[in-house]
């Protein structure tokens, strides 16, 4: 099975129009298009009943006292852990690409929709529990959110974009389902896997 997002090579910087987060030209961040790019994928395991995208930042900081913070920055050996950004089960197996922007064109304060949708069921991302709490902000973010890392992390992040074919045509997930949730019901169900890594930063020492 193979991935492939158009949008940038495997390894490669993930465009701006892509992101969550973009720089604000003084050093700090603002908010972005948060435009999903497309996925296409081939696939080879006639068994497959369907289809899971998740997309993971596997390098984000775990100490929010270092974040966004002026005159300090997250150090890049501070221990990292899954961020996800994107959280889609129940994908039919006739289906092999998602369009750009078919999920997400904005960003959208106080969250997005999650659940049943015509591409399959929509889990939550982790922008869920990182807004928690601002007034603001604060919801449910169901979809596709885009990069948005700390302006002041000296390490470029990865998002891994993964997608899984199955042995069986749902997950049976409802309701605000993370991807933690998901990678348990997929245990012993998993026919292949591909992976298309992007990176991004909004680092002003790394990006110039």
């Amino acid at each position: 099975m193979e991935i492939e997002i158009p949008a940038f090579e495997n390894g490669g910087w993930i465009p701006r129009k892509h992101a969550m987060g973009i720089p604000d030209g003084e050093g700090r961040a603002k908010f972005g298009k948060n435009i999903n790019p497309e996925v296409r994928w081939d696939y080879t395991h006639e068994d497959a009943l369907s289809f899971v995208l998740i997309c993971v930042d596997p390098t984000a900081p775990t100490d929010p006292s270092t974040v966004n913070k002026a005159g300090v920055t997250v150090p890049e050996d501070q221990p990292r852990a899954d961020f996800y950004h994107w959280v889609l089960i129940d994908i039919h197996p006739q289906r092999s690409v998602i369009r750009e922007g078919e999920v997400s064109d904005a960003v959208k304060a106080g969250g997005k929709k999650f659940g049943l949708s015509g591409l399959g069921m929509m889990g939550v991302n982790s922008f869920t529990d990182w807004f928690a709490g601002d007034p603001e902000l604060e919801g449910q973010y169901g979809s596709y959110d885009g990069p948005f890392p700390p302006w002041n992390d000296e390490l470029v992040h990865e998002y891994h974009f993964k997608l899984f074919s199955l042995d069986v045509s749902s997950l049976e997930l409802s309701g605000p389902f993370t991807g933690e949730d998901v990678l348990a019901a997929m245990d012993g169900h998993i026919l292949e896997e591909a992976v298309w890594v992007g990176k991004y930063s909004l680092n002003k020492a790394i990006i110039g």
